[in-house]
């Protein structure tokens, strides 16, 4: 599995800034509901950021969906995207990895730097780039093969052909997703007949497979059962020691459950990003806080 050098060595390099203090700018009382006003967004004291987001604006032809988004995403914690349907997130998180590539009639402004280093550096193909940034979607979507086939399928596509290399990488990712004791027994059955919860963590397996070093979810426990849900969450908490992982939520118990940071996305536009008991327990904004307090949304 070959990796562009430049890619690899960015990923190598030590981040080397601090963030300063926290900054703050209140926001009006009396905001009406579809101004543009947005808070300062704070810089995270005592972490280092690992995906940066710069005055980045995002159009579906002519209908721009973000705008001047810019926050800073620690290395190995879990980052929330919460906010209304249509506010931007899933948009922001499909940039990460640049699927929204795939969509005709796109376009942007601003940057965003994984490492120190633009995704949209020449030297960074798109395809190595999402190996490095791995993506479980919000319906799991095993492929009509085995449970073993569908972990190694990214490995195969990338030219590895190596058994020994194969079934290491089936049983670390599957420890890893909590799932190997469930299915050791039947790796060459098809994945199809797995449950609802365990497709979910098939495919997170499957994403982690390749070694990345961003986990990017979108929903995904909105399908599952409350059982399934909790699996998953824990399983989130485990992977952040390996993992810098970003998750779009509507659900406001596991963001605080699972993140340790949260961004407030409206209307296209981030309005706070700050820790998550910040986010729940201390808003900056009257906006923020209705929508975690169940006011709107």
């Amino acid at each position: 599995m070959a990796w562009p050098a430049s890619l690899v060595l960015v990923l190598l390099m030590p981040a080397t800034d601090r963030h300063p203090p926290v900054t703050e700018k209140p926001q009006s009382e009396s905001a009406a509901p579809g101004s543009d006003e947005v808070l300062e967004v704070p810089q995270l004291p005592g972490c280092l950021d690992f995906i940066t987001v710069r005055d980045f604006n995002f159009f579906y032809g002519e209908k721009q969906a973000l705008k001047d988004i810019t926050l800073e995403i620690p290395e190995r914690q879990v980052t929330a995207f919460i906010g209304p349907s249509g506010c931007g997130k899933t948009t922001l998180l499909r940039n990460f990895n640049r699927m929204n590539e795939l969509i005709d009639g796109v376009r942007h402004t601003g940057d965003i730097k994984l490492a120190g280093r633009s995704i949209w550096d020449p030297s960074v193909e798109a395809i190595a780039l999402r190996r490095i940034v791995g993506m479980v979607f919000q319906k799991s979507n095993p492929f009509a093969k085995s449970i073993y086939e569908n972990v190694v399928y990214g490995l195969r596509v990338a030219g590895m052909r190596e058994r020994a290399v194969l079934d290491e990488a089936v049983e670390r990712s599957l420890r890893s997703a909590a799932l190997w004791e469930e299915v050791k027994d039947r790796l060459h059955e098809s994945a199809l007949g797995l449950s609802g919860g365990q497709m979910q963590r098939l495919c997170i397996a499957r994403a982690i497979a390749n070694r990345p070093k961003v986990l990017l979810m979108d929903e995904p426990c909105s399908a599952l059962d409350p059982i399934a849900t909790m699996r998953i969450e824990e399983l989130i908490k485990e992977l952040k020691k390996d993992f810098t992982i970003i998750i779009v939520t509507h659900n406001m118990q596991q963001a605080t459950r699972c993140s340790d940071f949260c961004g407030f996305f409206y209307l296209g536009r981030v309005l706070e990003f700050d820790r998550t008991e910040s986010i729940f327990n201390d808003p900056l904004g009257k906006r923020t806080e209705d929508y975690v307090t169940g006011r709107f949304g």
